[in-house]
């Protein structure tokens, strides 16, 4: 149904060379050069740049790749959801960023698939940014992320709401106490997360509020997986600014501390994600529901 130079021009974007794309489509070059022609030619554009060393999509290029993915990515959906009709199976793509991966929500979607056998969930981590350009594409069908998106063709429902907080291990004296002031995460060594993750950024634009520069603290290591700040941080190796909701397990078996910090507010919101002609609904609702149910588990 589709046309074979849409799959020929993807092809050639992921290897970045015509023969290289000519031998994965088990076509000859020469065939390969002429669907992008076709193509170049239909649309009155130059798609690829190519030169010594030099192999990228124009500016119009970038364009017609993220459309031809996106059609790629319907067409398979159809022929997933075609496949499912007739089994009375349904398949559903959720995206979660690496903060909602230590969350509650993954244990609401293990639930939600055990009680759902005719559901087949998987579960995508990835950046926030990632996991938009994935809705947009029809990779995903639904996002588990911090804050809201900007664009109009997503829709969202909360989730629940979360605030940062100082992480640190029992063993460390600031544990002990009710708050801790900015002096005293001074004069801490701390493991934070990426500057292009989601809490990282929150937290640098609350000290910038506030008068505050990051480049105040004592940042002896950077880390995406936040498992591996936790347990650094059980081992007492530095203290952390997390998302309460990502450490509620180790916090109720006493593993962790957790500490608001000082004239610092640091809340957002959690939500669900989808695209606008996202029919499922009851999968929202329920997937919300078991959420609230473990949420209140835990305490």
């Amino acid at each position: 149904m589709l046309d074979i130079k849409l799959d020929t021009l993807l092809t050639v974007a992921e290897e970045k060379n015509f023969t290289k794309a000519a031998d994965k489509l088990s076509l000859t070059q020469p065939a390969v050069s002429h669907h992008i022609s076709l193509i170049e030619d239909e649309l009155g554009i130059k798609i690829f740049l190519r030169g010594k060393g030099e192999f990228r999509p124009t500016a119009e290029g970038e364009i017609v790749l993220r459309y031809a993915k996106r059609l790629k990515a319907i067409y398979n959906k159809m022929i997933s959801e075609l496949e499912d009709s007739e089994k009375c199976m349904t398949k559903i793509r959720i995206g979660i960023t690496h903060t909602a991966e230590s969350n509650l929500i993954t244990e609401a979607l293990a639930k939600y698939g055990r009680l759902n056998h005719n559901i087949s969930i998987t579960i995508i981590t990835d950046t926030i940014k990632n996991l938009y350009n994935m809705l947009e594409n029809y990779e995903l069908d639904l996002a588990v992320v911090e804050g809201r998106p900007n664009t109009p063709n997503l829709n969202c429902l909360m989730l629940d709401t979360d605030y940062l907080v100082c992480v640190l291990s029992n063993n460390n004296p600031l544990s002990k106490k009710s708050m801790v002031t900015l002096a005293e995460l001074k004069n801490e060594q701390m493991i934070l997360r990426l500057p292009s993750s989601a809490t990282r950024m929150l937290f640098e634009a609350t000290l910038v509020s506030i008068g505050e520069t990051i480049d105040n603290f004592n940042i002896t290591l950077e880390v995406d997986n936040i498992a591996t700040i936790k347990d650094l941080i059980r081992k007492d190796m530095g203290i952390s600014i997390l998302p309460k909701s990502a450490c509620m397990d180790e916090l109720n078996k006493g593993k962790l501390a957790a500490l608001p910090i000082e004239n610092l507010s640091m809340i957002r919101e959690m939500n669900i994600v989808y695209n606008r002609d996202f029919s499922k609904t009851e999968v929202l609702r329920d997937i919300i529901s078991l959420y609230h149910d473990s949420a209140k588990i835990y305490g």
